[in-house]
């Protein structure tokens, strides 16, 4: 399950890593990050963690570089998701 203000979110910002949009309702989104198994975490330190886990250099990478990645995504509360393209 996805919360509702990470599935507005991507609807919102789905554009920052598809070329064309993936999803046009919640429903549509929560489908498709269901699919490509997309993680809701509390931090940056999971973002990070997260990512080099599947196998993303990140060491040399700043907080700030992780959060500008295409497949990351900040929520208002935070949060963020991360979206395998």
């Amino acid at each position: 399950m996805y919360s509702k203000e990470a599935l507005k979110v991507f609807l919102e910002k789905q554009m920052q890593l598809f070329d064309e949009p993936v999803a046009e309702s919640m429903e549509e989104a929560a489908e498709f990050l269901e699919d490509c198994m997309a993680v809701e975490v509390n931090s940056i330190k999971e973002v990070r963690r997260y990512l080099d886990g599947m196998g993303a250099d990140v060491s040399g990478m700043s907080a700030q570089e992780i959060e500008e990645a295409a497949e990351v995504f900040r929520l208002p509360s935070g949060k963020y998701l991360i979206v395998e393209g």
